[in-house]
């Protein structure tokens, strides 16, 4: 160990080499559901020391566990016994091209940071979630993370243009270019994102950027069933000229956990209602959107299809309505023991999963508790169990359900989180077996010391 650090310390300075009680917060998750002590916290400044550090790991054998703003929830970046490679330092943002409307970054850049560097050039970063302030370009390359937004603007996948990878053993994958097109081979890029850290280190990145809204235009929308939903938003995507940024639900026992968390914030209505949707628009140039909105909501209220709605009428508002909407996490982990879920379905399918899935549930454990949130306008639900008792049992046996009827309905058991620890056990029930063979080739012969992230992601073996 004394020589790991010492070798560490040579490449990267001994202020960069984190051991003992200076990896505490590398230790645990932020959900306290996952834990591993790693060896040491490697802090690289550059991809050349990310490329010595993996090259010194492979000499030894060692495991590489990276690791960016710690905001995920299935474990991923747990570094039992492994170098763990925080890429924090690594937060420059080399160039904001506004005439290209790309951004050249560093995997340690966060979220927000970029946002906000791309609104001094009048464009937005669009990939919106709670942990936007904290979560790291690498990871969410990482995990292709989705949030409230992919239904105006996609998936990180679909916000990048080029990467850099360090490789198991130290050679750099250059595909940095800025191009909407390529078809010059195998895309290898698409290729590393969402693999969690398991075929390379993303250490930079180029992403989209977008014209910044000139109007936009948010409500909440009151519904009696959510069976409706679906047509709604279509409604609204054909009258908007296709202006829907965000479509999201809100049944009423989420708004209650909200107000039971912060008793300071106010009701969306003046009565209570089952179905409640956030709802947001945006248009580049500014002209009659809020009238169009108003004009919509108000023709949907007479036909009796809403029950009620209420437009942001200010900045503070807006942001109140989304404070809520991001509380999602943070309500779901108040409470213990939790199982917390990351499906997609088919849109027009998620009233249906939700009717039958509770009653599953109860009978395998008829004193849990469930509460839901959904990123409607893509089908993807999170789905919060609260068993009776911490049993992990009982919590396989309740997550095993939701899985199965998902995927029964059309879906999947992995949406916008990634797979980590978490979902290894689905990775190998459900998803396809040649799929698999393919991911464990792929990562055999880019990894086949199988130094980066083990554990994780691509079972092994299937069931």
């Amino acid at each position: 160990m004394t020589d790991l650090t010492a070798d560490l310390s040579q490449i990267l300075g001994a202020p960069h080499v984190l051991t003992g009680a200076d990896m505490a917060p590398w230790i645990s998750d932020w959900t306290g559901q996952y834990h591993g002590e790693p060896l040491a916290v490697a802090r690289p400044a550059d991809r050349d020391q990310v490329a010595a550090v993996l090259r010194l790991a492979g000499a030894r054998g060692l495991p590489v566990v990276p690791v960016s703003g710690k905001t995920g929830l299935n474990g991923g970046a747990m570094g039992q016994d492994a170098i763990v490679l925080s890429l924090d330092r690594m937060n420059r943002i080399r160039e904001i091209n506004p005439r290209s409307r790309v951004a050249v970054v560093e995997a340690g850049v966060i979220v927000a940071a970029l946002d906000a560097a791309a609104d001094d050039h009048g464009l937005i970063f669009p990939l919106s979630f709670g942990a936007a302030g904290s979560a790291m370009i690498g990871g969410v390359l990482s995990t292709n993370a989705g949030g409230a937004n992919v239904l105006r603007y996609g998936n990180t996948r679909e916000l990048c243009l080029g990467l850099e990878v360090v490789l198991a053993d130290g050679r750099v994958l250059d595909l940095m270019q800025a191009l909407h097109k390529d078809n010059s081979g195998l895309d290898l890029r698409d290729l590393m994102i969402g693999a969690e850290g398991q075929l390379g280190i993303i250490t930079a990145a180029v992403m989209k950027l977008h014209p910044r809204p000139a109007e936009r235009v948010t409500a909440m929308v009151a519904m009696a069933s959510l069976d409706a939903a679906t047509d709604l938003l279509n409604t609204i995507q054909d009258a908007s000229g296709d202006a829907v940024v965000a479509f999201e639900f809100m049944p009423r026992a989420f708004i209650e956990g909200h107000l039971a968390l912060h008793p300071g914030a106010r009701e969306p209505f003046d009565a209570s209602h089952p179905v409640n949707l956030l709802v947001e628009l945006a248009a580049t140039r500014a002209g009659d959107l809020a009238e169009r909105v108003e004009q919509i909501l108000t023709t949907q209220l007479e036909a009796g299809i809403i029950a009620d709605a209420v437009i942001a009428a200010s900045e503070a508002q807006r942001r109140a309505m989304w404070a809520r909407r991001e509380a999602a996490a943070e309500i779901a982990f108040a409470r213990r023991p939790v199982l917390d879920t990351d499906i997609a379905l088919p849109r027009d399918v998620v009233p249906d999963f939700l009717r039958r899935i509770e009653p599953l549930l109860r009978e395998i454990d008829p004193g849990c508790e469930v509460l839901s949130v959904a990123h409607l306008g893509d089908g993807n639900i999170h789905y919060t169990c609260w068993p009776s008792r911490d049993d992990p049992a009982l919590k396989f046996a309740l997550r095993a359900q939701i899985d199965a009827l998902a995927v029964g309905m059309a879906g999947t058991f992995s949406a916008e989180h990634g797979v980590g620890i978490s979902k290894l056990a689905p990775m190998a029930r459900h998803k396809d077996p040649v799929a698999l063979e393919v991911m464990r080739a792929i990562k055999d012969a880019l990894d086949p010391q199988g130094i980066l992230n083990p554990g994780k992601t691509i079972p092994r073996t299937t069931p």
